[in-house]
């Protein structure tokens, strides 16, 4: 939710940066939104923005779709970010069969969003995560899911139009790539550290930041400690 980045927003704005908390679920309120769409979408808002030099924050789902607009930009030859920032995103599935698999996973995650008990699809949800999932401390902005019960149908959409099986396999795109990105993981966070190691050796201007002691949710497991990061990622 948007209202998650408020700790972080705070953060950024007492070092002198201006944030803009992007809700993702409007994109997909009103009708569909394949992935590629979302890129364009979203570059044309970021020009119409005001002045100045942009950087891209983007987190696991996030992240995957501020991939789309990074490449997007990059597809048409504009600067439109001087630095990104992704956090525990995943590049592509590089398979035809892995990408149909989760396909077919996302579209029984897409039913108990959409017509499903919410509580009993907010309880599976986080149990999939096993040991990346670790406890988010209150008052570190991570919301209350139960919130988003009205928004149920962007959120089930967001499973179908959004699947990782719909993601093409970004890594060659990415190689293209030549603003600064941090690609940051949890310690604990295997698989994920795995893929930014891979990730993080393609990008041309690319680092890997491997957070001690976080898995999965590094911006609100370690609210300080992420702020810092980007802070310094961008000072430098």
């Amino acid at each position: 939710m948007a209202a998650d980045w408020m700790p972080f927003s705070s953060a950024m704005t007492a070092a002198g940066h201006a944030v803009r908390r992007v809700d993702l679920w409007r994109y997909l309120d009103c009708c569909p939104m394949e992935m590629e769409e979302f890129g364009r979408a979203f570059c044309e808002e970021v020009r119409s923005a005001d002045a100045g030099s942009k950087v891209l924050v983007g987190y696991s789902m996030g992240g995957r779709l501020g991939l789309q607009a990074l490449l997007e930009s990059t597809r048409v030859g504009e600067d439109l970010f001087r630095a990104v920032v992704i956090v525990s995103a995943h590049p592509g599935l590089p398979t035809e069969e892995e990408r149909l698999m989760r396909m077919a996973a996302d579209a029984e995650w897409a039913g108990r969003a959409l017509v499903g008990d919410w509580g009993e699809f907010l309880e599976r949800w986080e149990g999939r995560m096993g040991s990346a999932a670790l406890g988010v401390e209150p008052g570190t902005g991570w919301g209350d899911r139960r919130l988003l019960q009205p928004r149920r149908q962007a959120v089930a959409r967001s499973f179908m139009d959004w699947s990782l099986g719909k993601q093409e396999d970004l890594r060659a795109k990415l190689a293209k790539v030549r603003c600064p990105v941090l690609w940051m993981t949890g310690e604990r966070d295997e698989k994920f550290t795995k893929l930014g190691e891979e990730v993080a050796g393609l990008l041309p201007a690319g680092r890997l930041e491997v957070v001690p002691d976080a898995g999965h949710r590094i911006p609100w497991e370690h609210p300080e400690d992420f702020a810092g990061l980007v802070r310094r990622f961008l000072d430098g």
